[in-house]
């Protein structure tokens, strides 16, 4: 769906009341998603709100064409249809979702989080922040944790010892791509890590045997909204595109890698996974300290495979090269840190 196309005509459609759009205006950073913030004027006595998100696909013909090709259009659709209603996440409240299976295309029209504020991914986040947004994953991990009627919602990804092959291919493709770009924002012993890691991908994914929940899959900076001095909520969710069903482990060590800086993230990191944990226990789930973060260790290496595939496959920008230099800085540093390569 276009931008023009989200009339007032439209909108009355979808929300089934008489609307008018008073301004539309871009917001956010979204590298395969575009967001729009609609001011809106409604019927005396609805409980509309003053202003509504429109997500659509982003208006880069890369970007727009890698989000069709990995299905994020379709799973964000679906997460909100399906999966929202079943975890106590906080995540904007979806008015109306459309997607069509022909074309790949997508609109959803979505509570407005402001004056919630976005993270910024290149700048990190402070230890508060941190603690904020690691906890609130235990409300997306706890409600279906080792839930094994997830096995059977086939748009939630699944990344098994089958996927190795294909996830192999992808990274040799793109390894040197990577590398001719960020290789000046590593040290030597980084560089060697990523170079080291491709043949060790099947033993990577081989080795993850916690129980399985539903997962993020991009929980990072970017896409939460933390509450700012005006208001909004604690923390807020967004950009559900790549939701699967996975260990925990996995969106706990991706957000710690590059959400804090290096610095923050080894004075808070164990006493913040063990209070993870204990959020965990109020859904009933009781799980090993030591061997969870055994597995969040090993699961370090998800950032860096985020940083080499995802920079090489969406369109490139300043911005999008500094927020992967953060990444992939702050991922690679993670592993080295918590001796990753060792627990493979």
């Amino acid at each position: 769906m276009e931008p023009d196309a989200i009339t007032s005509e439209w909108l009355s459609t979808v929300l089934d009341a008489d609307v008018r759009i008073t301004g539309t205006k871009r917001i956010g950073d979204g590298l395969v998603g575009m967001n729009l913030r609609l001011t809106i004027e409604a019927p005396a006595g609805s409980d509309l709100p003053a202003s509504l998100i429109a997500k659509l696909p982003s208006p880069d013909p890369t970007s727009r064409a890698t989000g069709i090709a990995l299905r994020n259009y379709e799973r964000e659709v679906q997460f909100y249809r399906q999966i929202a209603p079943t975890v106590d996440i906080r995540v904007a409240h979806c008015h109306y979702s459309e997607w069509h299976p022909e074309s790949g295309d997508f609109v959803l029209v979505m509570e407005d989080l402001s004056p919630a504020e976005q993270g910024n991914q290149i700048t990190g986040c402070s230890a508060e922040h941190a603690r904020i947004a690691v906890l609130e994953l235990a409300r997306l991990h706890g409600p279906r944790w080792g839930d094994d009627s997830l096995s059977h919602i086939e748009f939630l990804q699944k990344r098994t010892s089958g996927d190795a092959p294909a996830l192999q291919g992808m990274w040799t493709m793109f390894v040197p791509g990577f590398l001719g770009t960020y290789s000046k924002y590593l040290d030597a012993e980084g560089v060697a890590l990523v170079e080291r890691f491709g043949p060790r991908i099947p033993d990577w994914i081989e080795g993850r045997n916690l129980p399985l929940t539903v997962t993020h899959g991009d929980y990072r900076l970017d896409n939460l909204m933390f509450e700012s001095p005006a208001g909004g909520y604690p923390v807020a969710a967004v950009d559900w595109q790549t939701p699967g069903q996975g260990p925990a482990s996995a969106d706990v060590s991706y957000f710690m890698g590059a959400g804090p800086l290096p610095e923050v993230r080894r004075e808070i990191e164990r006493g913040l996974v063990d209070d993870y944990l204990g959020a965990l226990a109020g859904y009933g789930v009781h799980t090993d300290g030591d061997e969870f973060f055994r597995h969040y260790a090993r699961d370090a290496y998800g950032g860096v495979i985020m940083a080499v595939v995802a920079s090489q496959i969406v369109g490139a920008s300043e911005r999008s090269e500094a927020m992967f230099a953060a990444m992939a800085t702050r991922h690679v540093r993670h592993c080295l840190d918590l001796g990753s390569e060792a627990l493979i």
